[in-house]
């Protein structure tokens, strides 16, 4: 491209995006940071368009020739919008994203400077790898790690630097990251879901599982949140007292949006806009200082990316507007917590949603098809959807009366359990034709209908058909949705594979036409999956006992949920999904609980020093005032100073109860977690900080938070709940 051509593109390209942001037209704003196949058609020749196309849709191979074309494109078009620098952007094991910035710079052998990016930096990049979780895939001393361009997901431009994503091997080839599982889970939901959806149209040619993520979070000012240790170490307060207002009045749940709020709100959605986010949908939540922001539903594997992207972008907007976002499930004790809601379905290349239903049977026995094999998925593999969502801090939220408990079930609604109890009582083999008008008109036929009426949601229920979606309840605020995301359309994919080979088998062997064989497997599903329905109170403890009588698991803590992962059933899922290699998934196993024991060893430690250095000693210094004032008492009044000081004395023997208290909890907590720490074997040493250091947390609190209404409110040390909690 000529240095003119180069230079008028540039000065185009930014008096474009000035006036589209001036203009405030979100349309014309969308994806002006994204390398999407609009720019792709100015930057590329019609052979490198053709090839990023058929990588993107069909998953083939980009040639390095075709590669170094589109990464001059891609290096053209950033530098025009003032990039400088590029970055394989990347999700390791950590739940968050990872970045290496290189500038588009290189010294020629003459000492000539230049700007340079080629096929070779755009398809592969070797970071360093030695810090990052990996389960004991490999050694630490060991460094080589390999970023790989994932062309599914454009690039985009964030600030001066174009951002890549891209998936993270190990130099032996196992994922080191949440991507490359997803990925190959997508691959493997997309070839099952083919071949079935083929039973009702030949031309599907591919299905495309999609996501629609519900972000909740919560606001605080940043000079307040970094007054608290806790908050700023752990992101929740380890202690503190319920203010005296709270949610009780529901006056903040979709109120009038606090205009300093509204002002972060607003740039939020104009930096997500230009990245290509398609965020729809912003109100205050339940709890005072909790927002939720939504957007339009995408390609499962896009809308992850744009939701850890969004998160990162909060957290920078965030701070421009004195604010501080908080992602932690439950940050404040007594209100509610943040969850991110995954709304998934599946949808074809010809525009279907293939859980949503029809105009007509056939469509409607489709609908049933997919419908059914999800819950039958869910019901095998529930123990396994619920570890996808195990974290120390989930564990604080879940079933706590604000998100589904850890048992898993799933909700349809009355009239839709009332088709699956007709359909399960539908006769095996061969259909007569009145039996099949009349499942056919009678049954299936009026599902649209149902659906209608079906408006009602269970809000206790952690996995919800709504209409056209299945809605993943009990999914945490700051976790990765890929993780949930690979485990759905993991099994939903194995689920299909069965399903097909046992309607083939039945059409083959039996000579049942393709109908009445689907009815037929389908009959059984509904029976042997009926356990997992269930429309009513998910919190109650009629629910527990009965979910226990259905043999649903109940793992109420994360190293409780994540043993499954290592089960045969589980190992061999993933292997004959090709999802992940049995090293793979142990390795996974590994890092979520050394994340879970080094959570609760973090939020120990800072408990100790909260205890040790804020709180007793603005204790000791609230009993000398009081003491102080005793004495004068005694020197004014003499012996009738005892009446006059009772108040007073009651106050210090309460401090010192509670100090007294506190002192030997906090000190039986260090003795714990020192004792666990001793631990090699990181399940044993997981259930050691779960079963004997976290219980000290909520009764040091306790002590901790009876103190704060006792003493001076000039002398507590820390900002109090009803000065975090309420902006203006």
């Amino acid at each position: 491209m000529s240095k003119i051509r180069f230079e008028a593109i540039s000065e185009s390209a930014k008096r474009e995006s000035k006036t589209i942001e001036e203009s405030g037209r979100r349309s014309e704003l969308f994806c002006a940071n994204v390398f999407n196949e609009h720019k792709m058609l100015q930057y590329l020749t019609k052979d490198a368009l053709e090839s990023v196309q058929g990588a993107i849709f069909s998953g083939t191979k980009i040639d390095r020739k075709i590669a170094d074309q589109v990464a001059e494109a891609m290096k053209a078009w950033a530098i025009s919008m003032g990039a400088t620098h590029y970055t394989h952007w990347f999700q390791p094991l950590t739940g968050s994203t990872a970045e290496k910035h290189d500038a588009f710079f290189d010294l020629l052998p003459d000492g000539t400077a230049l700007e340079k990016f080629g096929g070779g930096q755009l398809v592969q990049q070797e970071p360093d790898a030695s810090s990052f979780p990996s389960g004991g895939i490999r050694n630490t001393f060991e460094a080589r790690g390999y970023t790989a361009w994932d062309p599914t997901s454009p690039a985009f431009i964030y600030g001066t630097t174009l951002c890549i994503p891209t998936v993270f091997v190990s130099y032996t080839g196992e994922a080191l990251d949440n991507k490359a599982p997803l990925l190959r889970a997508l691959h493997a939901v997309d070839e099952a879901a083919t071949a079935v959806a083929k039973y009702f149209d030949k031309t599907v040619a591919k299905v495309n599982a999609t996501l629609g993520w519900e972000q909740e979070y919560f606001l605080i000012d940043k000079a307040l949140a970094h007054s608290r240790l806790d908050i700023v170490l752990t992101g929740r307060t380890l202690i503190g007292h319920t203010a005296a207002k709270g949610q009780q009045l529901d006056d903040h749940y979709f109120g009038v949006i606090p205009n300093r709020v509204l002002g972060f709100m607003s740039e939020l959605e104009q930096e997500c806009t230009k990245l290509g986010i398609p965020v729809k949908t912003r109100h205050n939540e339940v709890a005072p200082n909790q927002f939720e922001l939504a957007p339009v539903f995408e390609e499962a594997n896009l809308a992850i990316d744009h939701n850890l992207l969004l998160m990162d972008v909060m957290e920078k907007v965030a701070d421009k507007h004195g604010f501080k976002v908080l992602f932690h499930e439950k940050p404040f004790a007594d209100i509610n917590g943040s969850g991110k809601h995954n709304n998934w379905s599946l949808a074809t290349d010809t525009g279907v949603n293939l859980l949503s239903p029809g105009s007509t049977p056939m469509k409607n026995l489709q609908f049933l098809t997919f419908f059914v094999n999800t819950i039958k998925a869910v019901d095998t593999y529930e123990e396994l959807l619920r570890s996808s969502i195990a974290s120390a801090s989930n564990d604080h939220r879940l079933g706590a009366n604000e998100a589904p408990p850890a048992i898993f079930s799933i909700f349809v609604g009355s009239q839709l359990s009332r088709v699956l109890d007709e359909l399960e009582g539908v006769s095996q083999g061969k259909l007569s034709p009145e039996e099949k008008t009349e499942l056919k008109l009678n049954v299936v036929g009026k599902i649209p209908e149902i659906l209608l009426d079906n408006t009602d949601r269970n809000r206790t229920s952690p996995f919800a058909f709504t209409g056209n979606k299945f809605e993943m309840r009990g999914v945490g605020s700051k976790t990765n949705c890929a993780k949930p995301m690979t485990i759905i359309n993991t099994i939903v994919a194995k689920q299909l594979r069965d399903f097909k080979k046992e309607v083939d088998a039945l059409v083959d062997k039996k000579s049942l036409k393709k109908d009445e064989a689907i009815f037929n497997v389908l009959r059984e599903y509904i029976k042997t999956s009926k356990r997992i329905r269930f429309d009513g109170d998910g919190y109650s403890e009629d629910w527990e006992k009965e979910a226990k009588r259905r043999k649903l698991s109940n793992n109420k803590t994360t190293p409780e949920a994540l043993k499954v992962l290592t089960k045969k059933e589980t190992l061999e899922l993933f292997k004959v999904t090709k999802v992940m290699s049995e090293v793979e998934v142990k390795a996974r196993q590994e890092v979520e609980l050394d994340t879970y024991i080094l959570h609760l060893q973090i939020e120990g430690r800072v408990l100790n020093e909260l205890v040790y250095n804020h709180i007793i000693p603005a204790a000791i210094e609230y009993q000398n005032k009081l003491m102080q004032n005793v004495i004068g008492l005694k020197d004014i009044y003499g012996a009738a100073h005892k009446k006059l000081a009772d108040g007073q004395l009651t106050i210090l023997e309460e401090i010192a109860e509670h100090m007294v208290s506190l002192k030997k909890l906090t000190d039986n907590m260090t003795d714990a977690r020192k004792k666990a720490n001793k631990l090699k074997e990181s399940a044993k040493k997981a259930n050691a900080y779960c079963e004997n250091v976290k219980p000290y947390f909520d009764e040091i609190r306790y002590h901790c938070d009876k103190l704060e209404q006792l003493i001076d409110n000039q002398l507590w040390p820390l900002t109090k709940y009803r000065e975090l909690l309420f902006i203006k």
